[in-house]
């Protein structure tokens, strides 16, 4: 007796191979589009940006006498690099960054232990607590951190961190911690518990199994975190301009320098700003990659 097709016995007639394929072609397709729409709309904007930068230098070298000298010194690219307000936005950006990026994960990697490994109570509300910086507006985010430098015992320290470098810095974790929080959650998820077990039988106190056994084994994780954490942080506009504010040679970033430059109509530079941060993005990307984070599912 032949096994009946569940589906043709739903629908009440044969389903042939041909019909079947026409089938699985049309949803595949239909999931193509769909997808493929973002996924070219992304491209879209990164090619504009480059057409943008050779069509301006471009133009540049047309009207020069000496076309590809022109073509060099005028790139918006090239001149960016060369401005020293610029120069001084990149390098408070790499230095802000990564000091957030490595206070995130310092504080990621216990809560992220603790909320993977065990239940106590209030777990659900502090895992929703952690979500907020994700969900806030950004904006938000800055004006709660100025509000909260008006009442003691953060008042005191208010003149030296308010719309200061070390805002800079505050503003950044704020958000980035909440990526950093998440991922290694994650990975402490995808690691096997039974080894610290093992390590907690032979003797090792709760510390000395967490040091000797289940940190080395989230390595990958953390530094898919350290990036993770140094992208968003690099990409943070929104509290930035409230708490630290966007005082050129002072509190700027390259976030806040696109803004600048477009605030005085400077576009050539505003664009080549962004395609330093696309660059950064990208080299953060290809680590986040290598360093595994398909593997934890993220």
């Amino acid at each position: 007796m032949n096994p009946v097709d569940p589906v043709q016995h739903e629908l009440g007639r044969p389903r042939t191979p041909r019909s079947i394929a026409l089938s699985d072609t049309c949803f595949y397709a239909a999931l193509a589009v769909i997808g493929g729409t973002y996924v070219l709309l992304v491209l879209a904007m990164l090619v504009a940006d480059a057409a943008y930068m050779i069509r301006q230098t471009v133009r540049a070298a047309a009207v020069s006498p000496e076309p590809w000298m022109a073509a060099l010194t005028a790139n918006p690219v090239v001149v960016a690099l060369a401005d020293p307000k610029i120069q001084y936005s990149i390098w408070l950006s790499m230095i802000s960054c990564t000091l957030s990026a490595i206070i995130s994960v310092a504080v990621a990697v216990p809560l992220g232990y603790l909320m993977s490994r065990h239940r106590f109570f209030g777990r659900r509300l502090l895992d929703a607590i952690l979500d907020i910086p994700i969900v806030l507006p950004p904006l938000v985010v800055g004006l709660s951190l100025l509000i909260l430098f008006q009442f003691p015992p953060f008042n005191w320290y208010a003149r030296s961190i308010v719309y200061q470098v070390p805002a800079v810095i505050l503003a950044q974790f704020a958000v980035a911690c909440a990526f950093a929080v998440r991922t290694m959650k994650a990975t402490f998820d995808h690691i096997d518990p039974r080894c610290e077990q093992v390590a907690l039988s032979l003797g090792c106190s709760r510390s000395q199994a967490f040091g000797w056994v289940v940190l080395p084994e989230a390595g990958r994780g953390m530094m898919t975190a350290l990036t993770l954490a140094w992208a968003r942080s690099l990409g943070e506009f929104g509290p930035l301009l409230i708490f630290a504010g966007a005082t050129r040679m002072k509190t700027e970033v390259l976030s806040t320098t696109v803004f600048l430059e477009m605030n005085v109509g400077n576009l050539e530079a505003a664009v080549a700003v962004s395609l330093i941060m696309v660059a950064a993005a990208v080299v953060v990307l290809i680590v986040a990659r290598l360093f595994g984070t398909r593997d934890m599912g993220l």
